[in-house]
């Protein structure tokens, strides 16, 4: 994954984005800002390759905690280590031995207490670190 250059992260968004329908980029901006919010202190990067935005400590495997993937009618959270995260609200999904994902099916759900207790139970996983 190449490093998004200061300065230009923000365009790249709008280019990752501007391949999707509205209601999905509504989504995913709003998914974002969520992630911003909750984690300010993310390094931030745009994956033409994977078609995804990525959020971490760092941009190293290890470091990476959040990925941003639109579908056709939704948009996962992946989260890397939802495999082991709690979760009171039965939201995760997936079968990976350690990445699992949230379906974000609204602009709502984005900041709803679920999605963001899912966030910051990925931050507390890694709060050590």
């Amino acid at each position: 994954m190449a490093a998004t250059q200061p300065g230009t992260l923000d365009a790249d968004v709008d280019r990752l984005l501007a391949e999707h329908p509205p209601e999905l980029q509504a989504i995913e901006r709003a998914l974002r800002a969520t992630i911003r919010r909750e984690f300010p202190e993310a390094v931030e990067q745009v994956d033409f390759g994977n078609k995804l935005i990525a959020f971490g400590r760092s941009m190293k495997m290890r470091g990476l905690l959040f990925a941003i993937i639109a579908h056709k009618t939704w948009v996962n959270l992946q989260l890397a280590d939802g495999a082991e995260l709690p979760d009171p609200d039965g939201i995760i999904e997936g079968t990976g031995k350690r990445i699992r994902h949230v379906k974000v099916r609204s602009v709502a759900d984005a900041s709803s207490v679920p999605f963001v207790r899912a966030i910051r139970a990925q931050l507390a996983a890694h709060s050590e670190s």
